[in-house]
């Protein structure tokens, strides 16, 4: 992950002070569940609670701020037992079962499993809604005796994961209703936040900590507690909570499926596949986050549920294919949040485009640089090949009309800022001593080094970056013809080919095979392997002589582990299997270097990685793909070693097995001639049939069904608009 929480996490010693978040913060060896809707984000143990302490980070997140810290519900006395537990397929509710202990109490003993507990739960509109249902299934009526406590610390999101504060603003007097408790906070940047609590029906008790009932239930009746979390609400609702949570979920449900309906649909003979892509699909839409300039990803749950830059952009253009509409609203938010102006303090200079936002109590007084913050060196040129594939995709010429300017500002910045030195290549060097160290995607501390293992010193030159400016200019100049502006087309064209010449005469490591990681302040080549040379190929800017062999060391054995290709390979100096930059598999990462693939021919290269990636999937919970996995070497019968601290659902790890499915069917889409093309197009020996429903060109619409004849493929046409046409290169 590219964001500042995972740097402070690998900060070298010396800078631990700055952002510190502790490993244990995260509790790994816990199995926590995540819901995500909008702003808010919730972390949730196994059995629905949230629990509170040291080195915990559990929670109710609502812009950056947690609003609830604490949830923890006894039945008579006790923690029940969990029975089981998870998160629907839709991601909307969380769902978990409970039963009671053994009990000896006043109304005498209980046997264990006599009282069923259903939590159910979900996000929308700022609230969070849950229902109890408790359940008698004894032969005896019985007692049950429900307590909920609770609690808001009101801690901002880096707080909650270590950072310390030297001081904070103030806990408000708790006021107490007969079915509701509202917890304040007024913060140091002047904001009050506000977390209200109500229940249905109204509790025997209510106080400030805790609500508690006790309802006699006869053989085989149950009875509802409804119970709704809300976050800095306005007004009083009309109706009580135990209505609202039947029309929330109506509505949360409704809203998911109709912002997913945009996308194509994928169908195939492999019912685990039909699992683990329903699961991609439905974590991407979950991470959607409406805005006024359209839908955009939020980059992760649980830390990093804000706007990333970076990532919206590749998670667009992995899922470009599959909904036009993700990448028009990310570069409207993003052209919208262009820097306009130098701020060292927030790594922002004219045209950049933007790393992260964040909206806690810490930002706003700027305590961490982090909101509105530019250390990013790739989301500029990413923002232009966006553009560009956009235009591509969809023939819009109307909103690459609207971004232009920011285009123009965005090769400007390139320009201007970008090569610092006036070498020809773009590098980067944090102005903010607090920012980002390293502003790659690839930003740990010690991610970007020397073939015996010594850190680059910058400003500093990454292989991967350079394709992309190439990328940027070659993209500009295509949107540039297309709105008339013949002479700046040509120069980006001519600017666009003297960085090519250049990057192979200087970024080229002979004996290794492959391209520099980056050239360090002094232009000396990080003589290393990597996985960011893969990245080159979602670009012609590498001479077609020296593709054959970069292919080759990326589906080595030292570099592709059978999951998937590692960030650093093994061999090289600081190869970690464990390290979250430097030996690790990336589920995006083996996307794009996918696209790449494909771009070059290489259909099978992506048809492998397309099995490790679906294989990953097929051995991680709820089959979806995490943020990133260890790079070990697959073992027979035994499913990938997870990252203990990764995150998930990650918006471009979701997007991972969609943008395979592209690549190995060569998908591409011709809107001048409302056209969809296949190009050799392969499918992997786990499917032997696929069906695509719903592409769409211009507002034209096909479904085709594939199927795998040996190494072939045949297409047909299941059904069309009148005007679409389906072409195929084989």
């Amino acid at each position: 992950m590219d964001s500042q929480t995972d740097t402070a996490q690998h900060l070298s010693p010396d800078e631990l002070d700055s952002f510190p978040v502790a490993a244990k913060s995260l509790l790994s060896e816990r199995r926590l569940h995540t819901l995500k809707q909008g702003d808010m984000f919730g972390v949730f143990d196994q059995t629905g609670d949230i629990l509170f302490g040291d080195g915990i980070a559990d929670g109710l997140y609502f812009h950056d701020t947690r609003y609830l810290s604490c949830l923890s519900m006894t039945l008579q006395g006790e923690r029940p037992i969990l029975l089981s537990s998870t998160v629907r397929e839709n991601n909307v509710l969380l769902s978990v079962d409970l039963t009671n202990t053994d009990i000896d109490g006043p109304d005498g003993r209980m046997d264990h499993d006599l009282l069923h507990v259903r939590r159910s739960r979900f996000l929308w509109n700022h609230v969070c809604y849950e229902r109890v249902e408790i359940r008698n299934f004894d032969v005896e009526p019985r007692t049950a005796v429900l307590d909920i406590r609770f609690l808001a610390d009101f801690a901002d999101l880096f707080e909650a994961r270590g950072s310390t504060r030297p001081r904070r603003g103030a806990q408000c007097p708790p006021e107490v209703a007969d079915n509701q408790v509202t917890l304040s906070y007024d913060g140091l940047d002047d904001r009050r936040r506000t977390t209200v609590l109500r229940f249905w029906p109204p509790p025997a008790s209510l106080d400030a900590r805790h609500a508690a009932y006790r309802f006699d239930l006869p053989p085989g009746k149950r009875v509802l507690v409804h119970f709704e979390v809300a976050c800095d609400p306005e007004g009083t609702p009309a109706l009580q909570p135990n209505r609202r949570f039947l029309t929330g979920a109506v509505e949360a449900r409704r809203a998911l499926r109709l912002s997913s309906s945009r996308a194509a649909a994928i169908a195939t003979s492999n019912e685990i596949f039909n699992e683990a892509i329903r699961r991609c699909i439905c974590d991407i839409y979950m991470l959607l986050t409406d805005k006024k300039t359209g839908p955009y990803p939020y980059a992760g749950v649980p830390w990093y549920s804000t706007a990333f830059g970076r990532d919206a952009l590749i998670t667009a253009m992995l899922t470009l294919w599959l909904d036009p509409e993700i990448a028009r609203g990310v570069l409207n938010y993003l052209a919208r949040h262009q820097a306009r102006t130098e701020d060292p303090a927030a790594d922002a200079e004219p045209g950049k485009i933007l790393h992260e936002v964040r909206h806690g109590e810490m930002a706003e007084l700027g305590e961490v640089p982090f909101r509105h913050y530019y250390g990013s060196i790739d989301s500029t040129p990413l923002f232009v090949m966006l553009a560009g594939q956009y235009l591509d995709r969809t023939g819009d010429v109307a909103l690459l009309t609207s971004i232009w300017p920011n285009i123009e500002r965005a090769i400007d910045w390139i320009e201007q800022y970008g090569d610092r030195d006036d070498d020809g290549f773009v590098e980067y060097g944090r102005r903010n001593k607090d920012g980002l160290i390293n502003q790659g995607w690839k930003d740990s501390y010690d991610s970007i080094f020397h073939a015996d293992g010594t850190l680059a010193e910058g400003p500093i030159a990454l292989c991967e970056v350079q394709a992309y400016v190439y990328a940027a200019r070659r993209a500009a100049a295509a949107i540039g013809r297309r709105l008339g502006k013949t002479a700046y087309a040509e120069r980006q064209d001519h600017l666009a080919e003297s960085l090519r010449v250049a990057f192979n005469a200087r970024f080229w490591i002979e004996d290794l095979g492959t391209f520099a990681l980056a050239l360090d302040g002094r232009k000396q080549p990080c003589r290393v392997r990597s996985s960011n040379a893969g990245h080159i190929l979602l670009t012609d800017i590498a001479t077609p002589d020296r593709i054959p062999r970069l292919v080759a060391g990326l589906m080595n054995r030292s570099s592709f582990t059978g999951w998937g290709i590692r960030t650093i390979p093994e061999g090289e100096a600081r190869y970690n299997p464990m390290a979250y930059h430097n030996g690790s598999v990336w589920p995006h990462d083996n996307a794009l270097i996918g696209l790449g693939l494909a771009r070059h021919g290489y259909r099978d290269e992506a048809a492998r990685l397309f099995r490790g990636m679906f294989d990953a999937a097929f051995y991680t919970d709820l089959r979806r793909l995490p943020e990133l996995f260890c790079g070990f070497t697959r073992n027979r019968a035994e499913g990938p070693v997870r990252y203990p601290v990764a995150c998930s659902p990650q918006a471009w790890a979701a997007a991972t097995l969609p943008a395979l499915v592209q690549s190995t069917l060569g998908l591409s889409f011709d809107p001048a001639t409302v056209a969809v093309h296949f190009e050799h197009p392969r499918l992997p020996d786990f499917l032997d049939e696929m069906t695509l429903y719903n592409l769409e060109v211009g507002g034209d619409r096909v479904t085709v069904r594939l199927v795998r004849v040996g190494d072939e493929v045949a297409i047909n046409v299941v059904e069309r608009t009148e005007t679409i046409r389906v072409q195929i290169a084989t």
